[in-house]
């Protein structure tokens, strides 16, 4: 089978590679289509150290070769022992495989696509369980505003998550114009430029608590809901100002440069705000609960909303892609700035 692989920095080559076998509890699926996950696959293709976070690395050093590609959707080609709830030929979304023609997960790891939903969709719907799980450990309550930092594809799905789950409004916040044209486009209530000045004050007005001013109060100002997706320090800080008081905030976003500070006094202790961890693999394995869903369930919940509606991806790829040209979508990813939601079509390989 053919597979990517980034064999140095800043290089991407579809490889020769064997083909896997199923072992007892896995299934081998035939890849139909992978995405790119922007924000990791980018620190793997440059070689950004992260002490074992999400990425490769060996102290100070880091390890070639590299693979990513986590979020897919294909069809089950052969199950191994003890499998009983999937089958050859059944379609199926996919978390933790690789960009590659074939790959064989935990029968746990794949997830029946209902009919409905294409392979396109439900390709993302390991990438979705991120902004997911964010959303849940915030504790949204419908009618409440939340505010998403970054308009990468995280951030588009947390935005088109939020507005499903019911927050009123949903603020979308990037700097280039083309996202946040995206954002209204996808279904945010509006988009604000972080970099344009009164920022705070313009998000806070969206979110203003008029109740409090019948009462004669000061009126509570803010998105109560922070979804922050850059693992940029001015990002969180920027959505710091903005958060109404006793907000909470999803670090969703992989911060993995820690070099910027934080005016936590002010910011966060004093005004009763909550920073909550929401890195993916910071989740429950066996149970979900209140807040804290498995990977399974939330994944099993996205196609949900797909196949009723609830969430709609249409036109949400920007770019699809042969396997053959990953050695040129990755040096525009490579480069830096804003890149688009890209997937790679296998069946162009068979």
């Amino acid at each position: 089978m053919k597979a990517i692989l980034f064999t140095k920095k800043g290089v991407a080559e579809l490889v020769e590679e064997a083909m896997p076998e199923p072992g007892p509890k896995e299934v081998r699926v035939r890849i139909v289509r992978s995405c790119i996950s922007s924000g990791t696959e980018r620190a793997n293709l440059t070689g950004v150290p992260d002490a074992g976070v999400g990425i490769f690395s060996t102290g100070d050093g880091v390890t070639w070769p590299r693979r990513c590609g986590y979020s897919t959707s294909g069809i089950v080609d052969k199950t191994g022992e003890e499998v009983d709830n999937l089958k050859p030929g059944d379609r199926v979304a996919l978390s933790w495989t690789v960009h590659a023609q074939y790959a064989v997960v935990p029968a746990a790891n794949a997830y029946p696509i209902p009919d409905g939903v294409s392979f396109e969709a439900a390709a993302f719907a390991h990438i979705a369980t991120f902004p997911m799980a964010a959303i849940r450990k915030c504790r949204l309550e419908f009618g409440e505003g939340a505010i998403v930092m970054g308009q990468g594809v995280l951030g588009q799905l947390a935005v088109k998550i939020l507005r499903a789950a019911g927050a009123v409004p949903v603020i979308a916040a990037d700097p280039l114009s083309e996202k946040r044209e995206r954002a209204v486009a996808l279904g945010a209530d509006v988009a604000l430029d972080p970099a344009e000045s009164g920022f705070a004050e313009k998000a806070k007005a969206l979110c203003r608590a008029e109740r409090n001013v019948m009462l004669g109060r000061v009126p509570v100002a803010g998105p109560a809901v922070g979804i922050e997706v850059t693992g940029n320090g001015k990002a969180l800080d920027n959505v710091l100002d903005a958060i109404a008081p006793y907000g909470r905030i999803a670090l969703l976003g992989c911060t993995r440069n820690s070099n910027f500070t934080i005016d936590y006094y002010h910011k966060v202790h004093g005004r009763g705000v909550t920073l909550v961890g929401a890195h993916t693999l910071a989740r429950t394995e066996c149970e979900s609960a209140p807040g804290w869903w498995t990977q399974r369930d939330d994944a099993l919940a996205f196609l949900k909303l797909l196949d009723l509606g609830r969430i709609d991806l249409a036109g949400f790829t920007d770019e699809v892609h042969s396997p053959s040209e990953c050695q040129e979508v990755y040096s525009r990813l490579a480069a830096g700035g804003a890149f688009p939601t890209v997937q790679f079509n296998w069946e162009e390989l068979q």
